[in-house]
């Protein structure tokens, strides 16, 4: 039976690593992913101001992944019904055929349609953005100012990046968080935002909430009702799209987890309802948990194709957020049950976190490093 991982993100990797484990030797697994490595994404902000991190945060899928066959290619389309991904790599395009695949390729930045964003802005989604910001940064001047528009944990993670930084090479730039909604990280607990706001101020970042954005130009951004804020670089993490090979979409899956026979959604490339019914918010952890769930779910089906005896119950998804952590500058904000904390022992949460998950898929020297290049 030939199993697809379509995409090596965090759902992607968690999902191959386990089901290298549970699957017979019958089995064949493939991973294909856009490039060879596997890159901890919500370390990236950290690259704007540590270039040097870049390599602890990406880690060697031929290191990490014991039996599966690993193809570097885009996945440009996928269609569920048929079996069959559309694969595009140096050598051209060409068709993958599966018996049981799962869709893990992570979302994309979302610009609405909104005039000038996408053309003006600079997003926070793979290495070479963070170069990027981190250039374009460094050529400002004491009058100038950075925009980060959306202030949800990526958007409060490298604003805190950018004032730290400003802060280090004594810029004296000024650093500008904007949010649509009423308060920063929208859609937590209200003790959580006004935590994070204050850190974010404590490290010099001014926060603008309420602010619905119209359009950019190339110095300034338009709102709806108010006055235009003029800027000299423009960084947007103000939503996520669906993958390409999706058609950038974001299907709504259930608790299965399924888009249809045979194929799964894993991650931020769909809305999930779980089994309680709660929506599931897009984030590392809950891809985690997904691809643990789906591992199950796939290991039945190909052990029923093995004795064809039962057909196979699907395992259904409870999400059962550990805590959140969000990284500001040097600082941190952490939520673990209703408590929020912050200082040491904030830092010692955001000191552990992506060593720990750099230990559990296979890449301990990289979890050391992480740890060490801690401020």
């Amino acid at each position: 039976m030939n199993v697809a991982v379509l995409g090596a993100g965090y759902a992607g990797l968690m999902l191959a690593r386990r089901l290298e484990r549970s699957l017979p030797s019958s089995a064949d697994i493939v991973v294909v992913n856009d490039r060879p490595d596997h890159l901890v994404q919500h370390e990236l902000h950290r690259v704007v101001r540590r270039p040097a991190l870049a390599d602890r945060i990406t880690v060697d899928l031929d290191d990490v992944l014991d039996r599966a066959e690993v193809r570097v290619a885009r996945v440009t389309d996928v269609d569920h019904e048929a079996g069959v991904a559309h694969l595009d790599d140096e050598t051209g395009e060409s068709a993958l055929d599966y018996d049981v695949g799962a869709v893990c390729l992570g979302a994309e930045t979302a610009y609405y349609d909104l005039p000038g964003i996408e053309e003006h802005s600079i997003p926070l989604k793979r290495l070479p953005d963070a170069a990027r910001i981190r250039k374009e940064f460094l050529d400002l001047g004491s009058r100038d100012r950075a925009v980060v528009g959306g202030a949800g944990l990526s958007g409060v993670q490298v604003a805190g990046e950018l004032a730290a930084l400003a802060d280090e090479e004594a810029l004296g730039c000024e650093v500008t968080l904007l949010e649509q909604a009423d308060a920063v990280a929208p859609n937590f607990d209200a003790d959580f935002q006004t935590a994070v706001r204050d850190e974010l101020e404590s490290c010099g970042v001014v926060v603008k909430t309420g602010r619905t954005v119209e359009r950019a130009t190339d110095t300034a951004v338009e709102f709806e009702d108010r006055e235009a804020l003029d800027y000299d670089q423009l960084v947007w993490t103000g939503g996520l799209r669906g993958p390409d090979a999706l058609g950038g979409e974001r299907p709504l899956i259930p608790d299965t987890l399924k888009l249809g026979d045979g194929t799964f959604v894993v991650g931020d490339a769909a809305r999930v309802t779980d089994t309680d019914g709660a929506a599931v918010p897009a984030s590392a952890a809950a891809a985690v948990r997904e691809a643990l769930t789906v591992a199950k779910s796939i290991t039945r089906i190909v052990e029923d194709d093995r004795d064809g005896v039962f057909e196979p119950r699907p395992e259904r998804f409870r999400f059962d957020a550990p805590g959140w952590l969000v990284s500001v500058g040097d600082g941190a904000v952490g939520q673990v049950g209703p408590r929020v904390v912050r200082g040491a022992a904030a830092n010692t949460l955001k000191s552990t976190v992506g060593a720990t998950y750099l230990s559990v898929v296979g890449a301990p020297s990289n979890a050391v490093g992480l740890v060490r290049d801690e401020p």
